[in-house]
């Protein structure tokens, strides 16, 4: 077991966005997250990365607890996120963004800025943009920033990547093209995917098992076609086309 939430709840305020989740993740999964908006999704990946401590809970990562490590350290464990809305720094060229993820990653925070260069130039080629290295982040559109996302993430060497709908706002061109980068992610680096998406087919195709939550609630766990064809996600989430 590679990644474990255990019994784990985040209040804002009255709120509850988190309620007593649990799951787990294999090394070599991928796990889909899945719910309507406002489920809890992205704050079950803030509270894994550190952005926020759960209210109560442990999370346990490649075997070591996690639960009150700040998100720097969280991420030397080798854990990585992208974001749904792209979170560059926008003021430094797509290179630059690159090798912070090198310097802010596993074991590399004694390489030399040149070194880091260097391997950060690998990881843009490797998703495209090596041309376009030289430039500024914020003029950078938005699927070259989902580009860079990933490239980022990749140069911290994770064992588990966070995807948090890196469909959204794409076209259907660039949404192949986006899918057809995560398969090669995936193919060449190994590494483990928690990846949260709205675009069902997507996720009924390149998942190993789905998560669904509901008003802060874990309410269905399972395979992909199990979960489709469960009444509960039906009624919650899906609706009767995918029964």
């Amino acid at each position: 077991m590679l990644l474990s939430l255990e019994n784990v709840t985040k209040k804002f305020g009255g709120v509850v966005a988190n309620n007593n989740i649990s799951f787990s993740v294999e090394k070599g999964e991928i796990v889909g997250l899945i719910g309507p908006n406002g489920a809890g999704k992205t704050t079950v990946m803030n509270i894994i990365s550190g952005t926020f401590k759960p209210d109560a809970g442990k999370i346990v990562f490649d075997g070591k607890d996690i639960t009150s490590l700040p998100p720097d350290k969280i991420c030397q464990t080798g854990i990585a996120r992208t974001y749904q809305i792209p979170r560059p720094f926008p003021d430094l060229t797509a290179l630059a963004n690159a090798c912070v993820g090198v310097l802010c990653g596993k074991k590399r925070h004694a390489m030399s800025y040149g070194d880091a260069m260097l391997d950060a130039s690998h990881y843009l080629e490797f998703v495209g943009l090596f041309g376009k290295r030289n430039t500024l982040a914020r003029d950078l559109t938005l699927f070259e920033l989902r580009g860079l996302e990933l490239a980022r993430a990749l140069a911290t060497t994770p064992k588990l990547i966070m995807i948090d709908e890196v469909m959204a706002g794409l076209n259907p061109g660039e949404a192949r093209k986006a899918i057809r980068l995560i398969e090669r992610i995936i193919d060449e680096y190994h590494v483990t995917i928690l990846w949260i998406e709205h675009v069902m087919k997507v996720i009924m195709e390149a998942t190993d098992r789905v998560v669904v939550l509901h008003y802060g609630a874990k309410i269905a766990e399972g395979k992909p076609k199990e979960v489709a064809n469960d009444p509960v996600v039906i009624e919650a989430y899906l609706g009767e086309k995918y029964a």
